[in-house]
């Protein structure tokens, strides 16, 4: 008997605005991340995107029910066109992923 094929399948993105290498990157970055059958839902810090753009904080697996879900899990396409709208938007101490982009790449047009 042979043995079987090994399997490869990417499970998690990251996006951001900020390129990589950039001093601020990793804490502006939101994760797309497979969660089985098709379906990917957009995280950052246990937080969940809806497809309305806002923010899930703290919804745990119990308290999950099949409308939550059909909010807030996507096909790869849409999850990733959630992400990078929202890319912009991420807040850390009071300054967005844009004000953090015009710091430190001042000399770049806007994007």
């Amino acid at each position: 008997m042979s043995e079987p094929v090994a399997t490869c399948q990417a499970t998690e993105y990251e996006v951001s605005i900020l390129p990589e290498g950039d001093i601020n990157q990793q804490v502006f970055v939101i994760t797309v991340q497979y969660r089985g059958v098709g379906q990917w839902a957009v995280t950052r810090h246990g937080s969940c995107l809806g497809v309305n753009g806002t923010w899930a904080d703290g919804v745990k697996p119990y308290d999950r029910g099949d409308d939550w879900l059909a909010d807030h899990r996507f096909d790869l396409d849409t999850a990733l066109a959630l992400a990078r709208k929202a890319a912009p938007h991420v807040v850390v101490n009071g300054h967005t992923a844009a004000d953090a982009y015009r710091r430190t790449h001042p000399e770049e047009p806007n994007r």
